[in-house]
């Protein structure tokens, strides 16, 4: 089966773009979470954005720094928030949604972190810093 972003590079399928560089492009989400949502997409097929080259990550921050720039010039947000994906759509894309206080967006990341900051697990884990400092040392 065909990628529909890898399709929308290609311009054969439609997408409206809000700019591009020579690593990414930028499209509106056609399903928004909120007006000015977009979708920011390494021009190469890959699905995670840690398997790119450090060029096409510059280029995917870039585009999206440029793209966050635009939406708060066009809608006033109190944030763009950022978040990157490649499991449904398993190519690398970085979503840009405007978020105000009390929206959804909001909503949800505030129980989020209410989640974070409340559970005996997560109260381990912080007890272990340390030890998962070390752990991701290692792996450099």
């Amino acid at each position: 089966m065909a990628c529909v972003f890898c399709e929308i590079i290609k311009g054969k399928q439609k997408g409206y773009r809000i700019y591009e560089n020579e690593n990414s492009l930028v499209i509106l989400d056609i399903n928004p979470l909120a007006k000015g949502h977009c979708l920011v997409i390494s021009r190469r097929h890959t699905q995670w954005w840690h398997d790119l080259q450090e060029d096409e990550i510059a280029d995917l921050f870039k585009a999206s720094k440029i793209a966050a720039e635009k939406i708060k010039k066009a809608y006033n947000p109190d944030f763009v928030m950022m978040y990157a994906r490649g499991r449904r759509i398993p190519h690398v894309h970085i979503f840009l949604v405007p978020t105000s206080k009390g929206d959804t967006i909001d909503r949800f990341f505030n129980a989020l972190e209410g989640f974070q900051e409340s559970t005996t697990e997560l109260a381990e884990m912080k007890l272990q810093f340390d030890e998962i400092t070390a752990d991701l040392l290692k792996a450099d």
